[in-house]
């Protein structure tokens, strides 16, 4: 009888301490939402900011083309 009680409430304990640790999975899988969403946005900001360096040197290096260009010098 002694260990069916034991039993009893060790399984109670058992199931009790389970329960949390569901709750705690939920908030987890939002923290880990939200946590791919900040991800997602700072890459995309990254990007961003690539994306406009490279359009800055390809804009000083059309411009460093125009002004090394070098007419013919015009003979008459």
């Amino acid at each position: 009888m002694k260990r069916i009680a034991a039993f009893l409430i060790l399984a109670s304990l058992c199931i009790s301490c389970a329960v949390p640790v569901c709750a705690r999975a939920d908030t987890s899988a939002k923290s880990q939402a939200r946590a791919s969403r900040r991800a997602a946005k700072n890459q995309q900001k990254a990007m961003k900011k690539y994306m406009k360096a490279q359009r800055k040197a390809q804009r000083k290096m059309e411009k460093k083309d125009r002004k090394n260009t070098h007419y013919p010098k015009r003979s008459f």
